[in-house]
């Protein structure tokens, strides 16, 4: 019961805090079952109201202690408003050389961010959807928990 308690406390945690310059955070949990299959693609609509300025884009990854890999390959797929669809694989370091897990630890659970594109500008304003699905060997990814989309407003607005 405590360890079901401390994790309701601490996912509340992870998606309630916001940090200032953020612009879109949202996460989604995957399986109950603690893996991802392939074809559960995961869809994020993120409103862009100001094309003049420029983003950092990242992605969440929470996972559990048992997480087999270094690294968690994923596609994200980004379709504008008026429908230009473009793909890009990424590769999320979740583990250092050593084996250590990189990112905020909560007993097994590990949250971490993973910045994809720096200074990034968005061509039209309008809402956004970005497509994330796993592209690892193995189907389901064991250990996946809950995967997130992350606009934060950049630096070099400032």
């Amino acid at each position: 019961m405590k360890k079901t308690l401390s994790l309701i406390l601490l996912t509340c945690l992870f998606f309630s805090c916001q940090q200032e310059g953020r612009v879109y955070v949202q996460h989604q949990d995957l399986s109950p079952n603690v893996e991802w299959l392939r074809k559960d693609v995961r869809e994020f609509k993120v409103p862009i109201e100001n094309k003049d300025i420029d983003y950092n884009l990242s992605l969440s990854f929470r996972y559990a202690t048992g997480y087999q890999y270094q690294i968690a390959r994923l596609k994200v797929t980004e379709i504008s408003p008026s429908g230009k669809e473009t793909s890009k694989n990424h590769e999320l370091k979740i583990r250092k050389d050593n084996g250590d897990y990189i990112g905020d630890p909560g007993y097994d659970i590990w949250d971490s961010e993973h910045m994809i594109e720096a200074d990034k500008k968005y061509e039209e304003t309008g809402t956004y959807t970005y497509l994330i699905e796993h592209i690892m060997p193995n189907d389901p990814l064991h250990f996946a928990m809950a995967v997130g989309v992350i606009l934060d407003k950049s630096n070099r607005d400032e």
